[in-house]
């Protein structure tokens, strides 16, 4: 029976101290304040720098409060601000977490729930629900991933773009709201946005829907002056192209095709494969002219 107790002693004093160096081997964070961490490029020219209120600094992750990142690049440069934020040591990735905000000095504003920075990659990514400001156009859907400076995205799901570029011959700006399933990828250098699924298009005067669609922008010039906005691409839609189950509600007119393009500056629509037009008038149609 003694023997019994000795043992029962000795295996308690041994799970005793497997706690205890458990315990003691745990990983507990060396906390600062007021935390800055910056990279250089080639030429050893400041690439980029990462900063927070407070840090608690694990082997493998710096966790940070009220973040505040920097991205330097050739043309543009980023800034980067979030409540809270993981700085991974191996990958280099930022991950950023709650009232994220990216904004480029070309002018663009970016804002989202959470945010994937790669630093070497120079690439962001979310799988939450986004908004792209830029001028005078509004891009929001859930899902994206870009350039870093925000030149090229690509939003996954339920896109929305609202536009509102000014006619300066009629002085006056003219709204238009594209929606699309998704995906949305969208070049604001080459001027170019493609939607896919489902998509729509409202102007004031035709509705257009199609299984994808090529919008073309006008370019914008080279500011000349300090109040122009730096922008590539302007608000003004030049040519829409619009491929795969196409059909254009004019009033009460509607036309059918497998392809059409809109061309703005003379307001043509030119259909392709197929075309059906259903016209509904009820005036005096002696002075109608019909094109080929």
């Amino acid at each position: 029976m003694e023997l019994k107790k000795i043992v029962l002693v000795f295996a308690f004093l041994f799970l005793a101290h497997g706690i205890l160096i458990a315990e003691e081997t745990k990983e507990s964070p060396q906390q600062i304040g007021d935390f800055s961490l910056s990279g250089s490029g080639e030429k050893g020219k400041k690439a980029w720098d990462l900063a927070g209120k407070s840090a608690d600094i694990y082997n493998d992750v710096v966790k940070l409060k009220e973040v505040v990142g920097n991205h330097y690049g050739d043309k543009d440069s980023i800034n980067l601000t979030a409540d809270n934020g993981d700085f991974n040591k191996s990958s280099g990735v930022v991950h950023l977490e709650k009232n994220v905000v990216i904004t480029t000095s070309s002018g663009a504003k970016l804002t989202t729930d959470s945010l994937d920075w790669d630093r070497k990659q120079q690439i962001v990514s979310t799988l939450d629900k986004v908004n792209l400001a830029r001028s005078d156009m509004n891009l929001a859907g859930v899902g994206a991933k870009g350039q870093t400076a925000l030149k090229q995205v690509v939003l996954e799901k339920d896109v929305r773009l609202d536009i509102q570029p000014s006619d300066k011959q009629a002085n006056k700006k003219e709204k238009i709201v594209i929606t699309c399933d998704g995906p949305l990828d969208i070049d604001y250098e080459k001027n170019i946005a493609v939607f896919n699924n489902n998509v729509k298009v409202e102007k004031s005067d035709m509705t257009i829907y199609s299984d994808k669609m090529q919008v073309y922008f006008s370019p914008k010039q080279e500011p000349s002056k300090k109040d122009q906005s730096p922008d590539l691409m302007s608000s003004s839609i030049n040519k829409i192209v619009s491929q795969g189950n196409v059909r254009i509600i004019r009033g009460e007119n509607i036309s059918y095709s497998q392809e059409a393009v809109y061309t703005a500056l003379d307001k043509k629509i030119s259909l392709t494969g197929r075309p059906q037009i259903i016209i509904y008038q009820t005036e005096n149609m002696s002075n109608a002219a019909f094109g080929n």
